[in-house]
């Protein structure tokens, strides 16, 4: 297996304890798969019985994923399934999967470990890489660069404030207009320098690195990150199966606030009379939130694995339609 994808999975008892795989015959999605971390022991609880299907739209991550599996013996290993893909075209995944409906789906969001270790990809503030950040090179066309480089002030502004809360938004993006007007900025180190040099000295003695919000809003941006959240959510609840549940682990406030919008919309229904005789689809509650608060790693996982300390997991579950309910053409 890849050296690049041996990361440790976040909150991977939590996870699984939650999804309650091992009853019955399951099929479970992945739908951020990475290099397998939590599908290895999701596969293992699933059984010959089950079936796993295991997204990513990384090519090297699905090829780590596949040889991690594969160590699963023969007759205990679940039917796999490993797809190539975003989660925000999670429709057209499931359908090519050709399955019914799922009972369990997991989304760890943010970029992997490997991801931001590899120098390549441009994602981190710490290396001298080519600002790309793109999560998929061979499908994607806009890239980190193009942001800094093409984007107007305006809009710059708005990128780093709106995906960041960066109070220095409006500085920085007029320093970086400043910067490319003598020179394209092209690698990560050139930006973080802008950024450091926009930033007063006092506010970069506190907060951890001064780069790290604006590359987080460059990569949201490249990636349309918060609008593939929006659409694969919505998605993965509408084919989970009653009972099915929807797990999802994010690690800052802009992912936090769209999950936690999302199940508390689906998990509200209409007040309607004791005596209806009938219940529509659409005045029902469509999921139950089994979190109420999120779950928190504790401090030895945050010991173990210092990327997991911004974690937080929700959970919720699919609803049983009432008896009475009917369905409107």
């Amino acid at each position: 297996m890849e050296k690049e994808y041996r990361h440790i999975p976040v909150l991977l008892n939590e996870v699984l304890s939650y999804l309650d795989l091992g009853k019955s015959r399951k099929i479970f999605v992945d739908a951020t798969l990475g290099g397998a971390g939590h599908s290895l022991e999701a596969a293992k609880q699933l059984g010959p019985d089950g079936m796993l299907i295991g997204i990513d739209q990384d090519a090297m991550a699905l090829k780590a994923a596949r040889t991690r599996l594969e160590t699963i013996p023969a007759s205990v290993r679940p039917n796999i399934q490993l797809l190539q893909g975003n989660f925000g075209d999670l429709d057209d995944l499931l359908l090519q999967a050709e399955v019914p409906g799922i009972d369990g789906i997991l989304f760890d969001l943010g970029v992997s470990s490997p991801q931001l270790d590899m120098p390549s990809r441009g994602f981190s503030f710490k290396e001298t890489a080519p600002l790309d950040m793109r999560m998929d090179p061979d499908k994607q066309t806009l890239t980190a660069a193009e942001v800094v480089n093409h984007y107007n002030e305006a809009d710059l502004t708005r990128v780093i404030r709106n995906y960041s809360d960066e109070r220095w938004a409006a500085r920085i993006a007029k320093f970086i207009v400043s910067a490319r007007s003598r020179k394209p900025i092209e690698t990560s180190d050139e930006l973080v320098e802008i950024i450091k040099d926009a930033i007063p000295a006092s506010a970069r003695r506190s907060g951890g690195h001064p780069a790290k919000r604006t590359f987080q809003a460059l990569r949201i941006e490249v990636n349309g990150e918060l609008d593939v959240l929006k659409r694969g959510l919505e998605a993965g609840i509408r084919w989970l199966e009653p009972g099915g549940r929807i797990c999802v682990i994010d690690y800052q406030s802009l992912e936090d606030r769209i999950v936690k919008a999302t199940f508390r919309k689906d998990a509200q229904a209409n007040e309607l009379p004791p005596d209806m005789p009938v219940i529509a689809e659409y005045d029902m509650a469509i999921l139950k939130q089994i979190t109420r608060k999120p779950v928190l790693p504790t401090k030895e996982e945050i010991a173990r694995n210092p990327r997991a300390r911004s974690a937080k997991l929700r959970v919720a579950e699919k609803c049983n339609p009432p008896k009475n309910m009917v369905s409107w053409p």
